[in-house]
């Protein structure tokens, strides 16, 4: 048995929606999946009690699919299930993204689950390498698609995002916590002419089962309304979201979507 901890954004209902069985439904108190009934509630200080109800419900799987933030902590609430956890989460806590997933994919673990990325239940999440749409890059932006993994690597280092918007050699933005829309988004207001490329990548080392980044057909209406020319994704690290309606959508705009080998 399959259980999905599912938080927001599209990814977990796309998910669900290729699947053959429907797993169990498990939602972080707070951070609950947009269009799918929980059938696990659960919050941090009821972990422990999580992984009981999961085992009594015959799961041996579990993906972690869609956003989620770290929720407050109220160390009266906490359960003698999650007692034993305490330390793992704690130190969760006090990390960065990469860390705190980590730790908590070893909480998963140790409790004998099975830990699988949403694209290891469907493949298809991840495109094919090349160009999918009817616009090409240009030189330039192949150039600007070159800095923009330079840059995304460089934020690695401090976990700040995993994307940035690059022309001409310059950035203009990069994303931080309030994600990528909203990176898009304070561009909308830009006082040149436009253009440039938005290139999204995984950070290097991440554990690829847990928070590979997404694209969908949101984030090619945010790229065209910041004035971009494209974007630009790492073959194997970002997933596509109704890939047909984002191919479709960026050919009706002019957009190109490129799908990069890694580089190395």
């Amino acid at each position: 048995m399959l259980a999905l901890i599912a938080g927001g954004g599209g990814l977990p209902t796309d998910l669900v929606a290729r699947l053959e069985e429907r797993p169990v439904i498990c939602g972080l108190e707070g951070f609950e999946p947009d269009t799918l009934e929980v059938d696990l509630p659960f919050r941090l200080e009821t972990l422990g009690s999580l992984l009981v109800a999961m085992k009594e419900r015959g799961v041996t799987r579990i993906c972690m699919a869609g956003s989620v933030g770290r929720p407050a902590v109220d160390p009266a609430r906490i359960d003698a299930a999650t007692l034993p956890l305490i330390p793992i989460l704690q130190q969760a806590l006090v990390s960065g993204d990469d860390g705190a997933l980590r730790a908590v994919i070893s909480i998963f673990e140790q409790a004998g689950l099975e830990v699988l990325a949403a694209h290891d239940l469907a493949p298809d999440l991840l495109p094919r390498v090349g160009v999918l749409t009817e616009a090409q890059p240009s030189e330039i932006d192949e150039k600007d698609a070159d800095r923009g993994v330079g840059i995304v690597r460089a934020m690695a280092a401090t976990d700040i995002g995993q994307a940035c918007v690059v022309l001409r050699g310059q950035a203009l933005a990069i994303e931080g916590v309030f994600g990528t829309n909203w990176m898009l988004q304070s561009l909308t207001q830009r006082p040149d002419a436009g253009g440039g490329v938005m290139i999204k990548l995984p950070k290097p080392g991440q554990d690829r089962r847990v928070d590979l980044p997404t694209i969908g057909p949101d984030t090619v209406t945010a790229a065209v309304a910041a004035g971009l020319a494209g974007i630009v994704i790492e073959k194997g690290g970002v997933m596509v979201l109704d890939r047909e309606a984002v191919v479709a959508e960026c050919n009706r705009l002019g957009l190109f979507l490129w799908v990069r080998e890694r580089a190395s």
